[in-house]
């Protein structure tokens, strides 16, 4: 597919399709709506099946359903959205199903508003919902990364056998760039998926069992412990993160998702002006890139963590990256408001000539 210019949600969704998506379950929300508007049009016209659920809830236990098949599945939503699903996220989490979800996140808490917002971190990185484990999380930066991020998000999810999100905010959703759109192999979950459901005949009547439910504790610590040993193999394996300027870098900004391409265009007009500051930003989340932040250079004297969030969700991931050795500042804005190329340049001004 040729780049083309496309709105956030529509690209996305059209790149879950390029991924093979086979099932789509959602509900309605601002500022997301355009995704499964999207799909329920385009979605069938490759065989994939589009379903309006009751309820958010209802939305991911229908997920949870069309996962057991081993065929792609993916359902979108926003922060409240999200919220109503974080049961079911667990259930999956726990009986091992890929799935893809997408949080267009807004601002709040409770209803809140339909802006854009960045409160959603701690709830998307710790899980959200009960019990021990954790969902990769992906943060876009643009609408091209939210393109190849959400095809990456499939197949992740299909190498773990675990939920993988998509973290984006309503300006993500709602903007418009060019984009390229590629087709993505998928595997016939018929012969590759042998602990899926519903292949009796092509596995010589091998029946498959997923369930969540495991009420003796010895049985329960084993699979935990297997979940963990997971987890840790995702850690090593699928953190990323990007480096902006920082070879030279007396002020490391620290931001992820849009905040972080404010943060680009203040970086470079503050160079211009003969300070010296550059950027981590995390690409994943969870697992969140520790490795981004060691080996700074011995010129860093602090970070700014930048976000959309009121109680700065990132900065303690932040300082434990760096083991508390650094001054760690805050700046931003809420509530649907995003920080300003003006106000991030005023507080780099700020901390430099202190």
């Amino acid at each position: 597919m040729a780049r083309s210019l496309m709105k956030g949600t529509e690209a996305i969704a059209e790149a879950a399709i390029q991924a093979g998506c086979k099932y789509f379950f959602g509900y309605p929300i601002t500022p997301q709506n355009e995704i499964p508007e999207y799909m329920s049009a385009h979605l069938p016209k490759v065989g994939g099946t589009y379903l309006q659920a009751e309820s958010e809830i209802a939305s991911i236990n229908m997920v949870m359903g069309g996962a057991t098949t081993g065929y792609r599945v993916m359902t979108t939503s926003s922060s409240p959205g999200i919220s109503l699903m974080s049961e079911g996220i667990s259930y999956i989490a726990m009986t091992e199903l890929p799935c893809v979800i997408v949080n267009i996140s807004r601002g709040g808490p409770g209803l809140g508003n339909i802006l854009p917002a960045q409160g959603d971190y701690r709830q998307a990185t710790s899980g959200g919902g009960h019990g021990d484990y954790n969902v990769i999380v992906l943060a876009p930066g643009n609408l091209q990364e939210a393109v190849d991020f959400t095809q990456d998000a499939f197949d992740l999810s299909q190498k773990y056998r675990t939920p993988v999100m998509l973290l984006a905010d309503g300006f993500m959703g709602q903007m418009m760039e060019a984009v390229e759109i590629k087709s993505r192999k998928t595997e016939d979950p018929k012969t590759n998926a042998d602990w899926a459901l519903g292949w009796w005949d092509e596995r010589g009547g091998k029946r498959a069992m997923i369930y969540s439910m495991q009420l003796d504790p010895d049985k329960l610590e084993a699979h935990d412990t297997h979940l963990q040993e997971k987890y840790s193999r995702i850690r090593t394996s699928e953190a990323r993160f990007e480096h902006y300027m920082i070879d030279d870098a007396e002020l490391i900004i620290t931001a992820y998702g849009t905040t972080s391409r404010v943060c680009r265009s203040a970086i470079n007009n503050l160079r211009e002006e003969g300070f010296r500051v550059g950027m981590v930003r995390p690409i994943t989340l969870w697992p969140f890139p520790t490795a981004g932040y060691s080996d700074l250079p011995k010129s860093v004297k602090g970070i700014l963590d930048v976000e959309m969030s009121a109680s700065f969700q990132m900065m303690d991931d932040v300082r434990l990256a760096t083991l508390c050795d650094l001054p760690i500042a805050t700046t931003g804005r809420w509530g649907g408001f995003s920080p300003s190329v003006r106000q991030v340049e005023e507080k780099c001004r700020e901390l430099l000539k202190k």
